[in-house]
């Protein structure tokens, strides 16, 4: 026997099975045990340790469980060949490549805006609410942060809902899973370009038809507030007429409302689901964009006409996000928090952004052409580039740059360029990186 009677502490606060099972893990583990050999039984390691049978069967049923010990029957426990197996390394490795030391390809926020400390207080105090978190929670959403939700969208979108056709889930995509089955009848639907890849697999795997640019479709999936990469919004004018002609078509509009908190050069624009009354149009909205892209909750407003569709199978679907998180940004909003958060956003990027082309003007100078939106947090920078656009990524990121091809034609490329994760410092070495790679 390796075991020295006195290794287990009362005073330790650690409980006695989980000492015996570190103990004989560091025996398997440095072989002084070797794969093979058999455990002392039950009683008799009961007996010379002076502790319950209980306690030494917890410490071997946890070793079973993480793969250092197997039970044989009316044999007793054996040590596996856990120490000697080799790591089982990924097929087809990609070789390594340096950090990423400037990432204009981000979607992420912005480092220093981000309140960690507070986000991290709410968290907990929704992790102390056991009896809460003890089930499941409603399909829909939790109750409470939907009704938060119906007001704060009131209020910052002038969206009029209930909080019955609000609907919760970890993303967009798994939203567009729910919605897609409800809306099957309209086989059609319209993306605004090939790169919203996300949303067109999920309708593509449920059978509908994609297109692209095309009005003539069963559901037309638009981001007015955010057209284009770059930040142009859709107008008024060309909103109602959308308005109409789905109107006039029977499709229906979902509007993914994306990015529209960041408007800078303009007066916000109304969403299509208020200038439409709220029937006709699904109404999409998330937080990655004004908290972190790793809280993944999103939600959709459903049209009169497709909430009590949604109702008849609401008890079929499972929550996808987290209620934790929920019950946490549940009261982040109450607080005032989210709307602090978006000010100061928003002044943040206004001034990145003028930075960020600042930054492009000055190396660049009269030989490139910049595109920048009323909102955003991006910029399209077209260069002269003799080489194709993924081969100018592959160059970029073997140097640490991480790049967006956004369009090319022969001898240009089109990148588009996020201010919003990295540091201003960076833009001017960022920039200068980027042009010693297309001389």
């Amino acid at each position: 026997m390796f075991m020295v009677l006195s290794f287990h502490d009362p005073e330790s606060g650690e409980r006695l099975y989980l000492q015996v099972y570190h103990y004989y893990r560091e025996l398997i583990m440095s072989r002084r045990l070797p794969p093979g050999s058999r455990m002392p039984s039950l009683r008799s390691c009961a007996r010379e340790l002076h502790l319950s049978r209980t306690t030494i069967e917890n410490a071997y049923l946890q070793l079973a469980a993480d793969g250092y010990i197997i039970s044989k029957a009316q044999s007793g426990y054996y040590v596996t060949d856990i120490a000697v197996q080799k790591p089982v390394l990924p097929k087809n490795r990609k070789p390594e490549l340096p950090p990423v030391r400037y990432n204009f390809a981000s979607s992420g926020v912005d480092r220093e805006s981000f309140r960690f400390d507070l986000w991290q207080r709410y968290l907990k105090s929704a992790l102390r609410q056991n009896e809460r978190l003890l089930s499941y929670g409603e399909p829909q959403g939790e109750s409470d942060f939907r009704q938060v939700l119906s007001e704060y969208v009131r209020q910052r979108r002038n969206v009029t809902c209930s909080p019955d056709d609000i609907v919760i889930g970890a993303g967009v995509q798994s939203l567009l899973h729910i919605l897609c089955p409800l809306i099957k009848d309209k086989k059609t639907v319209s993306f605004p370009a090939a790169s919203f890849i996300q949303g067109s697999t999920v309708f593509s795997d449920y059978g509908f038809t994609v297109r692209y640019r095309s009005k003539d479709s069963g559901v037309i999936y638009v981001s007015p507030a955010h057209m284009t990469k770059w930040g142009e919004i859709m107008p008024v004018s060309r909103r109602m007429e959308l308005l109409r002609y789905a109107g006039e078509h029977q499709s229906l509009i979902i509007e993914d409302d994306f990015e529209n908190e960041f408007v800078y050069l303009q007066k916000p624009t109304p969403s299509l689901f208020s200038l439409a009354g709220g029937h006709g149009v699904v109404y999409i909205g998330s937080f990655s964009r004004l908290l972190l892209p790793s809280i993944r909750i999103s939600f959709m407003i459903l049209p009169p006409e497709l909430t009590e569709a949604y109702q008849k199978k609401a008890e079929f679907y499972n929550q996808t996000a987290s209620k934790a998180e929920q019950i946490a940004l549940c009261q982040f909003i109450r607080d005032g928090h989210l709307a602090s958060q978006t000010r100061r956003l928003k002044r943040l990027y206004s001034v990145k952004m003028k930075q960020l082309q600042a930054a492009v003007r000055d190396v660049f100078g009269e030989n490139c052409h910049v595109r920048i939106g009323s909102a955003g947090t991006s910029l399209a920078l077209t260069v002269t580039c003799g080489c194709e656009g993924n081969v100018l990524k592959k160059k970029a990121r073997a140097k640490g740059l991480r790049l967006e091809i956004l369009e090319e034609k022969p001898g240009t490329v089109t990148l588009l360029l996020s201010c919003s994760a990295m540091p201003s410092e960076d833009f001017l070495p960022a920039c200068r990186l980027l042009k010693s790679l297309l001389d």
